[in-house]
C-alpha cells in the first residue's frame, strides 16, 4: 500500500515539473540579436549650415562705351568731332574667359511640411581677367578742310571676387532637396582703359588752289608732326595723346541659381549647383558670370 501511494505521488510531481521547465526555456539565443531598421538621414532639413564650394566659372566681359566719355571729353567742341563723330568710332568687342573658382557659404533652412525656406550667403574667389582692343582711322573733306582721326584703344576688366545674399526655396524629396535661389551680389572689380588719339586737319581748298601756282599760299594745318606744303598726303600726324584710367570699383548686381542637395547623413550635406551673377554697367564695363560648382556643408 505504501509503495503504491509513493508511486502516485512521484508521478504527480514529475507531471507538474516538466511543463514548468519547458515554459522557462529561453530560445532568444537561437533567434539571434534584435534588428533595428535604419533611420533616414533626411526628412528634417531645419537648421543652420556652413560649408565650402569649388567649381568652374565662365564669364562674358563686355566693354560697351568705355572709350566714348574719354574721347568725347578730349575732342569736344572741335570740328573733327562734329565732322567724324570721333568719340563713337571705337567699338570694343565682348570676350569670354574661364577660370576655376572656390569659396565658402552659410545659410539657414526652415522646413514646413515638404517645403524648405531659407536664406544663404556665399563668397567666391575667381581672379578672372579679360581684355579687348580696337583700332580705327577715318578721314573726311568738309567745309573745305581735310580732317583725319586715328584711335587705338584697349580695355581690361578683372573680377577679383564677389559675395551674394540670396533667398532659397527647396523641396524635401527624402535624402534629396532640389532648390532654386535668387538675390543680390556685390563684387570687387578693377578696370583699365586706354585710348591713343590722333587728330589733324589742313586747308584742302588752299592746297588745291596752289596746284600749278607759281606763288602758292600757305596751307593751314594742325595736329601734324611733319607737313609737306606741296604734298599733304605724305604728312605725318603728331604722336598720339594718351587718355586713360585705372580704378578699382565695388560693384553691385544680381544673383540666381538652382541646384540639388543630398543629405549624406543627418548633418553632412553635399550639393551640386549652377549660379549666375550679373554685374551690369560699371564705367561702361559689364560682367556676366556663370558658375558650375560642388560643395559640402555641416548642418547644426
Amino acid at each position: 500500500m505504501r509503495i503504491a501511494t509513493f508511486g502516485i505521488l512521484a508521478g504527480l510531481c514529475l507531471g507538474s515539473v516538466t511543463p514548468v521547465q519547458a515554459a522557462d526555456l529561453d530560445f532568444s539565443a537561437l533567434r539571434g540579436g534584435s534588428y533595428d531598421a535604419p533611420v533616414a538621414a533626411a526628412g528634417n532639413w531645419d537648421g543652420a549650415y556652413f560649408g565650402a564650394h569649388g567649381g568652374w566659372s565662365s564669364a562674358s566681359l563686355g566693354f560697351g562705351n568705355v572709350f566714348q566719355p574719354m574721347v568725347a571729353n578730349y575732342t569736344r567742341a572741335t570740328a573733327v568731332e562734329s565732322a567724324l563723330n570721333v568719340s563713337t568710332l571705337l567699338r570694343p568687342q565682348s570676350v569670354r574667359r574661364d577660370t576655376g573658382s572656390f569659396g565658402a557659404y552659410a545659410g539657414l533652412n526652415i522646413q514646413y511640411d515638404e517645403f524648405i525656406f531659407g536664406g544663404e550667403v556665399d563668397y567666391t574667389y575667381l581672379g578672372l581677367t579679360g581684355g579687348t582692343t580696337d583700332v580705327i582711322a577715318r578721314n573726311i573733306i568738309s567745309d573745305g578742310m581735310y580732317r583725319v582721326a586715328a584711335l587705338n584703344g584697349s580695355a581690361a576688366t578683372k573680377i577679383e571676387d564677389y559675395a551674394t545674399v540670396r533667398a532659397r526655396f527647396g523641396y524635401d524629396a527624402g535624402n534629396f532637396m532640389p532648390f532654386v535661389t535668387g538675390g543680390f551680389a556685390v563684387g570687387r572689380a578693377q578696370v583699365a582703359d586706354r585710348v591713343g588719339v590722333q587728330i589733324g586737319e589742313y586747308d584742302h581748298t588752299t592746297y588745291r588752289s596752289n596746284l600749278g601756282s607759281a606763288s602758292p599760299a600757305y596751307v593751314r594745318n594742325t595736329g601734324y608732326k611733319v607737313f609737306d606744303q606741296a604734298d599733304p598726303g605724305s604728312a605725318v600726324l603728331a604722336d598720339p595723346v594718351i587718355l586713360g584710367r585705372t580704378k578699382e570699383r565695388i560693384v553691385g548686381g544680381l544673383a540666381a541659381g538652382a541646384g540639388l542637395e543630398f543629405a549624406l547623413t543627418a548633418n553632412i550635406l553635399l550639393r551640386g549647383e549652377y549660379q549666375y551673377v550679373m554685374f551690369d554697367d560699371f564705367d561702361g564695363h559689364k560682367s556676366h558670370i556663370n558658375t558650375v560648382r560642388g560643395g559640402a556643408a555641416v548642418k547644426f
